[in-house]
């Protein structure tokens, strides 16, 4: 697909666009990290397991394997514009939503307001990846959707910041405890609402079809796309798996022994990683292939958490940590490679990409099922996202090729 115009004005239309799109990257990243501010917040609260307690990842991401595709048709129907309007007041909606929760002391109403805020957020998934992707040559697409990854990442970087501060602490008992969650949800609301306002107000540059080379038969059917749906899957699950456990890894006496608000302060540098290495993979994208830096990146993520899994103290503690760096530029890579080649079938083929992250709602249970299990415990739990990048290699040095039949079509 391309933009209608190609003049300079055209090219200022682009930036712009960029820019605006750029917000809803940096919206979805804050709820995500909240997230991990909020899982031990809300297993102290309510004196859950680490499996009851990964219930706040696994309901925000079924979201997107159940929402993902109502949300592409819906999309197809009322546009883009009309769509990320729609989004950002599903997202808002679901932030107020904490309000009756924190009130009725009610752990099924916050995990109801997670889905709703999810859901709002496949609306703008659905919209943003494809559309920045199209947002100038396709040549640097991967580098334009690093990029704003990389705002995604700067909002996963502060929002703990904020969620630690007004979350985590001592509370003089529960009704505290529990209302502290509304002050953090109630300000991302308003901030939502906002940039909901301007979208419905701005002009968004046009896109029209443009003619691709003829796919026709089952998306599935490509071997890219296969493969390219259960990576995404892996990784969204390895990133968000180890996120979700930081505060309880550096808890433990072993690792760094940390309090819970004193180690949630160590949340954003993980997320810190992402957004260093999105920003820097978005300027070697622009000389080297994705695939390449896919395969390097795997290989450093699982050596890193083989660190994390076989050492102990700050060595372990900072491994865990810098397996951010390495995350970050996974999800644009192996959804470019994904859809490469897929010509009028790419469209559909993003829609289904989009279900992925369905992986962060798996992994983190069966990572905190492996935790609570005597004979494996926390820290061993950690080979389940080392196994998933061990995927995520063979992705980059084979399973992003076509099979031969498909090569020689193409």
């Amino acid at each position: 697909m391309e933009l209608t115009s190609n003049s300079e004005s055209g090219k200022s239309n682009y930036k712009s666009a960029f820019i605006l799109m750029s917000t809803l990257f940096f919206i979805w990243g804050a709820i995500v990290s909240l997230n991990d501010v909020l899982i031990p917040h809300l297993k102290s609260l309510f004196d859950m397991n680490y499996a009851e307690a990964m219930l706040v990842q696994f309901c925000y991401f079924m979201a997107y394997f159940i929402m993902a595709v109502p949300a592409s048709r819906v999309i197809g129907k009322i546009g883009y514009k009309k769509g990320i309007v729609l989004g950002l007041t599903v997202v808002g909606i679901g932030c107020f939503i904490f309000l009756p929760a924190a009130n009725m002391f009610s752990y099924e109403v916050f995990l109801f307001g997670l889905f709703v805020m999810a859901t709002g957020n496949v609306f703008l998934q659905v919209v943003g990846n494809p559309y920045i992707l199209i947002l100038g040559p396709q040549e640097t697409a991967s580098s334009r959707l690093n990029f704003a990854q990389g705002v995604n990442s700067f909002a996963t970087t502060i929002a703990p910041l904020v969620g630690a501060y007004f979350i985590l602490g001592d509370h003089k008992n529960t009704t505290e405890q529990a209302s502290s969650i509304q002050g953090p949800y109630i300000g991302l609301a308003i901030f939502v609402f906002l940039i909901a306002g301007i979208f419905a107000i701005i002009k968004l540059p046009t896109i029209k079809s443009q003619k691709r080379r003829k796919v026709t038969g089952n998306v599935f059917n490509y071997r890219q796309l296969r493969f390219g749906v259960i990576a995404l899957m892996l990784y969204v699950g390895a990133e968000v798996t180890i996120g979700s456990f930081i505060v309880s890894y550096l808890g433990l006496p072993e690792i760094a022994g940390m309090p819970e608000q004193m180690a949630a302060k160590y949340i954003p540098l993980y997320w810190a990683g992402l957004m260093i290495g999105r920003f820097i993979g978005s300027a070697i994208l622009q000389k080297t292939s994705a695939q390449k830096v896919l395969v390097w990146a795997a290989i450093l993520a699982i050596l890193f958490l083989a660190v994390t899994i076989l050492t102990t103290g700050y060595i372990s503690m900072w491994a865990m940590l810098l397996t951010g760096l390495f995350n970050s530029i996974m999800w644009s890579n192996i959804f470019t490679l994904a859809i490469n080649g897929l010509g009028d079938l790419t469209i559909k083929a993003s829609g289904i990409l989009v279900m992925a992250p369905v992986g962060g709602a798996i992994l983190p249970l069966l990572q905190g099922l492996l935790a609570d299990m005597d004979f494996v415990g926390l820290q061993y739990s950690y080979l389940l996202p080392l196994l998933c990048y061990g995927f995520i290699l063979f992705y980059g040095l084979n399973g992003y090729k076509p099979s031969s039949k498909e090569a020689v079509v193409a």
